[in-house]
């Protein structure tokens, strides 16, 4: 599946015209929704869909961020690589990537903390903050901290 596919023509004409022309998120390589903030998108290694596309994310890929194939990424969507130092604000710490598998779906307003391992088939239900892995995968996780909520079967595309 090419890059962008998971989106209507439209759309990606329109963000193009708003990254490319009208220079919003233009140090993004692929289109993102005008109100999406992307930090390092150099370190953000993406699968096949275009995170961002939705409106209001907050991409944080200072520490690095590894997206699968077939990620679905929700609007108001954070995925945060780095955090403040707790005894200097003003101070980052340096993290290993967050890494997210392929066929997760990250639903709106879900946050994703520093160092997080997702793996295959997850879900992360609405409003849910993941501040730690679950590697395991095909399961779907809410509440603050997220916890597992559901266990599930492999995942099954429909073709």
């Amino acid at each position: 599946m090419a890059a962008g596919s998971d989106v209507h023509p439209k759309t990606v004409v329109g963000h193009w015209i708003l990254q490319k022309i009208l220079r919003i998120n233009s140090h993004v390589p692929w289109p993102v929704h005008y109100s999406t903030r992307v930090l390092c998108p150099e370190k953000i290694q993406r699968g096949d869909k275009t995170p961002g596309i939705t409106s209001c994310c907050h991409l944080d890929g200072r520490n690095g961020i590894v997206i699968g194939n077939n990620v679905w990424i929700g609007p108001r969507v954070s995925i945060i690589s780095m955090n403040h130092d707790c005894l200097d604000y003003s101070k980052y710490e340096r993290a290993g990537p967050i890494i997210i598998g392929d066929n997760c779906w990250l639903a709106t307003n879900s946050v994703i903390l520093p160092e997080v391992v997702l793996g295959e088939h997850i879900v992360v239900a609405a409003g849910a903050v993941v501040t730690n892995s679950f590697p395991e995968g095909n399961v779907i996780l809410g509440g603050v901290p997220a916890r597992v909520i559901k266990r599930l079967s492999s995942y099954t595309p429909n073709n």
